[in-house]
């Protein structure tokens, strides 16, 4: 009777892409599908699978059907030491060039396994793995593409590739307009990613990665009806892409966990009580956090102007620091800054790691300084908090234009070039006055900050609701897992015909 019910169950397969934007949401999406009844196991390689394991063995021991299938990394092929594996692992440009050669080369040994020891009925892949469609068609089952960002990044992207309005201006501080869409959305070319700005060896493999969204079964979306309704709509309609958005996951995942704010990393929690204690200190919504993400390296001389613009800004702040950016030649001044702000109880410094749902949910905090990374922008929304957007790299420009122009919780801080970070520069994107500038429209008690205010906490409340039995996210869900169950059934039935 049980094998014949193992046998019976939906059997999908998740391959996350190792960085922790795209990682995070997929497992805690995977996890949800074992939820659900569904048998899952998560393809990944040993590093990336520590980060998560925790979580797996859990709900395994809840008794749900979910387990990882590790493969080796190439790290003696590409140069590098044991275990690293990921791209946030990537301290210069020449170790992240070997890091995404060796996940490149993940393509074999993750074939293998779907072909020789699992028979999956779905494979759900990240977006960065396109040859996944072949492998799919060679099983004959449904492959799902998993987005790991907002619905207005893939539409601006698609229409941005397909009509190229930005070709013909003259200057780079000419704007032009995104076609197709429902808003009047106004960009300049610099905050264009770099292979979609001009034609470069990259282009091609992006394009393939549109191309296999196109022919894939379907979209999967870490986003919510109510966030961003109006290009959900349009990715069906104009694009003809079948979508489900299922999100926010980590609102799921994290609902009825007391350590969510963890995620693996008690160990680096021994300062908990000093800076809860300075946050247990300050009025409600009167505290900004401050937060680039796990994969951007901010140079000197813009955290000097950070930590100036901070400072005299006039408001209380929580800023986390990476230890990589605690370098020799700045370190004095950091730690100068960090006394200056002890003696003053306006700012606290965490260095490396915080936990992020925790500050987030605190009452003394009232907003975040994001650098518009589609988890941070959901975390933060979960939470009921406006944000200043200040977008480095990638699909991130789209994000602030969704924050500021569409839906109005975002100040814009006037970030202007789209450039992954290059540990060899030494240039001020953002000047202190403008961050300053920002802080007092999002933090200040002025009309413009009340609303936005009121608006995130709208969508906080929606997020929240979401997910609940007879949600949007949550009637998603359910409806994809019966269309596959549908298929396999469908499927079953070919077979024995034959």
């Amino acid at each position: 009777m049980e094998s014949q019910q193992s046998h019976n169950q939906l059997q999908i397969i998740f391959v996350p892409y190792p960085t922790p934007g795209h990682m995070n949401p997929m497992i805690a999406t995977a996890r949800l599908f074992a939820m659900h009844g569904v048998n899952v196991t998560i393809i990944t390689t040993h590093a990336n699978a520590s980060t998560f394991q925790k979580a797996i063995d859990s709900d395994f021991n809840s008794g749900y059907s979910i387990k990882t299938q590790l493969i080796q990394f190439p790290s003696s092929q590409v140069g590098l030491p044991d275990g690293v594996e990921n791209l946030k692992d990537g301290t210069s440009t020449e170790i992240i060039s070997k890091i995404a050669r060796g996940i490149a080369m993940l393509q074999d040994p993750i074939e293998a396994n779907l072909f020789q020891e699992l028979q999956p009925d779905c494979i759900v892949t990240n977006m960065m793995f396109p040859w996944t469609v072949e492998a799919a068609a060679k099983l004959g089952i449904p492959r799902i593409h998993y987005y790991s960002s907002s619905y207005f990044s893939n539409c601006a992207e698609h229409f941005i590739m397909k009509y190229r309005p930005h070709d013909n201006l003259v200057s780079d501080t000419q704007k032009f307009t995104v076609p197709g869409f429902p808003h009047s959305i106004e960009m300049t070319p610099p905050q264009l990613p770099f292979w979609l700005r001009t034609k470069k060896p990259a282009t091609a493999y992006f394009e393939t990665i549109f191309e296999s969204e196109k022919i894939s079964y379907g979209t999967l979306y870490n986003s919510f009806h109510e966030l961003e309704s109006d290009y959900e709509k349009l990715g069906s309609t104009t694009m003809g892409i079948k979508s489900w958005s299922v999100g926010p996951v980590s609102a799921w995942t994290n609902k009825n966990d007391e350590k969510k704010a963890n995620r693996g990393h008690i160990e680096e929690l021994g300062k908990e009580e000093e800076w809860l204690n300075w946050l247990n200190s300050k009025e409600n919504e009167s505290v900004l956090y401050v937060s680039f993400g796990s994969l951007i390296r901010l140079d000197n001389a813009q955290i000097v102007e950070i930590a100036h613009g901070l400072e005299n800004s006039g408001h209380n702040f929580i800023w986390v620091v990476r230890k990589y950016e605690r370098d020799e030649s700045e370190n004095t001044f950091l730690q100068d800054f960090e006394e200056r702000m002890k003696e003053s109880k306006k700012g606290y410094i965490i260095w490396n790691w915080a936990p992020q749902l925790l500050i987030l949910d605190h009452p003394a905090t009232g907003g975040i300084v994001t650098h518009c990374g589609w988890n941070s922008i959901l975390e933060s929304l979960n939470a009921g908090l406006p944000m200043i957007a200040w977008p480095i790299f990638a699909e991130q420009f789209y994000n602030e234009k969704l924050l500021v122009d569409v839906l109005k919780i975002g100040v814009p801080v006037g970030a202007k070039v789209n450039e992954f970070w290059n540990s060899t520069s030494e240039t001020v994107a953002v000047k202190r006055e403008d961050i300053a500038k920002a802080v007092e429209i999002l933090m200040g008690s002025g009309q413009e900050s009340k609303e936005m205010m009121m608006r995130a906490k709208k969508l906080g409340e929606a997020a929240k609701r979401i997910i609940e039995e007879r949600g949007h996210s949550y009637n998603n869900l359910i409806q994809l897992i019966d269309e596959l169950k549908s298929l396999k059934k469908s499927k079953a039935l070919g077979e024995k015909a034959d």
